[in-house]
């Protein structure tokens, strides 16, 4: 919810261009130290004209992942297949997929709106690729008072005239779960009743009706409840920022300071606890703004957390929001995620936008809730939403962390910059290295992908690769790549293996 309502190689003939949408030539070798504060570990992918002894070794691992699984998966090391201390293991391990009435809606809502974004999740196909939730935003309940004898909040009866466990119970129906929202204050952002105070009975109300989200929010906080100090939040409206530190101390808690003692984590572990009383598991997502030092207590608290102010659907917010949420990627992994809020696909971004938009927030591991309207959304956004590739990353069982940036761009290296945010991407993942090359100007760009450079491909020259936009099985390329990207677009890639010495494939 907006803070403002708070209170307190080679070129392609044309044939090939009608393929993919850049234009791309081969590049040279030009090495360069990883910029990564945390290396990647080694990719571990198939390797085409496999010797006997990689496939024997390959079946010791497959066998040790089946023997030890819990503590190992396909290699590719120790994770962590258990939540933190006090978290329900059933949800939330992955981030999550599925669709909030917000950014379309806000207030206008109702039961069929609701219903309508059930059916429309099954009809194009977004249910078999795993969006899951249908999630009920702010202005649900009776605005100005809860019930009289069991204090419990009261549905709308005009928007929901069989309550919300009646709405819960048709989205079930469909093979699909339900969210529901509150805020950690007296107030909703958009002035109903929440639950500061009422945690244990909210909680329990919301399992009684089978809900399966929770979105808690962060406005209208009673001013016995505000902090002594403030974290930075480096985004508009301050105007102190200098590369992503604020340097007015005023109000600003001092270096050092120990956040999770804050009464702002206090509220949101207050929700948690509830929820966790609860023999309903139920997805507990932190909407708190990035506010007192959330990213370093959050993961004790929920398994997503927002990390800035409300997302809008211009590309100069969306940029800025990348470009924060690239230094919080270390906090990332299995049963924690630091969430860019919700997606803007389908509302009003160009293909380009909308396509870095998406191919960016499913690399960072960040939830992937669809934002528009079901009903108009245009087929070529449907399919961005669909993309099997950044799906895959973005939910893969085996590796948790995200892609992170290993080189800026335009910028030096580690620059805060909303406006230019870092620009080379690449993470591991149990299919492959995903490797994202951002076009920030307007006007299309050159960008060059050197395997030297990419953390998880140095020490090998010849890579396969597949195109992820089309799904184009581009061959084996040596050494890397040069390709044109069309303005605010991203070309994206996965490294599937290591192959044969000599072969040749174009981009």
């Amino acid at each position: 919810m907006d803070a403002s309502k708070r209170k307190a190689g080679e070129t392609l003939d044309s044939a090939d261009m009608e393929k993919v949408p850049y234009h791309v030539t081969h590049g040279s070798m030009d090495p360069s130290k990883s910029l990564l504060d945390k290396p990647s570990p080694p990719p571990r992918h198939h390797v085409r004209g496999a010797t006997f002894w990689t496939l024997l070794v390959a079946t010791f691992l497959l066998l040790t992942m089946v023997l030890l699984r819990g503590y190992y998966q396909l290699g590719l090391g120790l994770l962590p297949l258990s939540p933190p201390v006090g978290f329900n293991q059933t949800v939330g391990r992955l981030p999550a997929l599925g669709w909030n009435s917000w950014n379309a809606f806000h207030c206008n809502i109702n039961e069929d709106k609701f219903i309508t974004a059930a059916k429309r999740l099954i009809e194009l196909g977004l249910k078999d690729v795993g969006y899951e939730y249908v999630n009920i935003d702010d202005c649900w309940q009776v605005r100005e008072y809860r019930h009289p004898t069991t204090n419990q909040l009261i549905p709308d009866p005009g928007r929901f005239p069989n309550g919300i466990k009646g709405t819960a119970d048709k989205v079930h129906a469909l093979g699909l779960k339900i969210g529901i929202y509150s805020s950690a204050g007296d107030w909703t952002c958009a002035g109903y009743r929440a639950s500061l105070g009422y945690e244990e009975l909210d909680a329990k109300t919301w399992s009684d009706w089978d809900i399966d989200y929770l979105k808690y929010d962060n406005c209208y906080v009673p001013n016995n409840w505000a902090d002594e100090c403030r974290g930075c939040v480096p985004e508009y409206p301050r105007g102190d920022v200098v590369n992503g530190t604020c340097t007015n101390p005023t109000g600003m808690c001092p270096p050092g300071y120990n956040y999770t003692t804050s009464k702002t984590a206090l509220r949101f572990r207050r929700m948690r606890d509830a929820l966790l009383a609860q023999p309903r598991p139920i997805l507990y997502s932190l909407c708190e703004w990035g506010e007192a030092g959330v990213q370093q207590w959050a993961n004790e608290t929920g398994v997503s957390w927002r990390m800035s102010g409300d997302i809008n659907p211009s590309w100069p917010r969306i940029l800025e929001i990348l470009n924060q949420n690239s230094f919080y990627l270390n906090n990332v992994d299995f049963w924690g995620h630091s969430d860019a809020d919700m997606l803007e696909v389908g509302n009003g971004l160009s293909i380009h936008q909308s396509r870095s938009h998406f191919a960016l927030w499913a690399a960072m591991k960040s939830p992937l809730l669809i934002g528009c309207d079901l009903e108009t959304v245009k087929g070529e956004e449907v399919a961005i939403l669909k993309n099997e590739y950044l799906l895959a990353f973005n939910q893969d069982e085996y590796v948790g962390p995200p892609a992170k940036p290993y080189k800026w761009g335009t910028n030096p290296d580690w620059t805060f910059n909303a406006s230019f945010p870092a620009e080379f991407w690449s993470g591991d993942s149990s299919r492959g290295v995903l490797v994202l090359l951002f076009n920030p100007y307007e006007t299309s760009r050159v960008k060059q992908a050197l395997w030297e450079e990419i953390p998880e491909l140095k020490g090998g020259r010849y890579w396969d690769v597949v195109e992820v936009w089309t799904g184009r099985e581009i061959g084996c390329i040596d050494g890397g790549f040069d390709i044109e990207v069309e303005g605010h677009d991203t070309a994206a890639f996965l490294v599937t293996g290591e192959c044969v010495v000599g072969k040749r494939g174009e981009v």
